[in-house]
């Protein structure tokens, strides 16, 4: 942590040396099982920056997308929304998500895929 906060303070929050800092502390609370932290590091600071400074399909930015799904699916606090069932015009029921109910799960799958299809 040390390192990362001088490197914030010499180098900015967008350098590329300072985000490399902050994926190696992201590891490091995801190996300490604390999820909450590394999603907040995450949120907060590494992928606002990392979206300033890198493209969509820079290694590093993958890198800390797939960080963000880890913590979001080993949480043991995630949340899974509930299904919603809608019918189609055929009036067959199928679930459909509702995305704004904090789906931590759903979430995790969906960067994941994206990170994937990005390499």
């Amino acid at each position: 942590r040390l390192i990362y906060a001088r490197r914030v303070a010499t180098l900015g929050l967008s350098h590329e040396s300072t985000l490399v800092s902050g994926v190696n502390i992201i590891k490091s609370l995801l190996e300490l099982a604390r999820f909450d932290e590394a999603k907040s590091l995450t949120r907060d600071q590494l992928l606002p920056a990392a979206r300033q400074s890198l493209g969509a399909d820079h290694d590093l930015m993958l890198k800390i997308y797939q960080n963000l799904a880890v913590a979001l699916r080993d949480n043991p606090k995630r949340t899974r929304g509930d299904p919603r069932w809608n019918q189609d015009s055929r009036g067959v029921s199928r679930p459909a998500f509702d995305f704004n109910t904090g789906d931590d799960v759903l979430e995790a799958e969906t960067i994941m895929l994206d990170v994937v299809q990005r390499r």
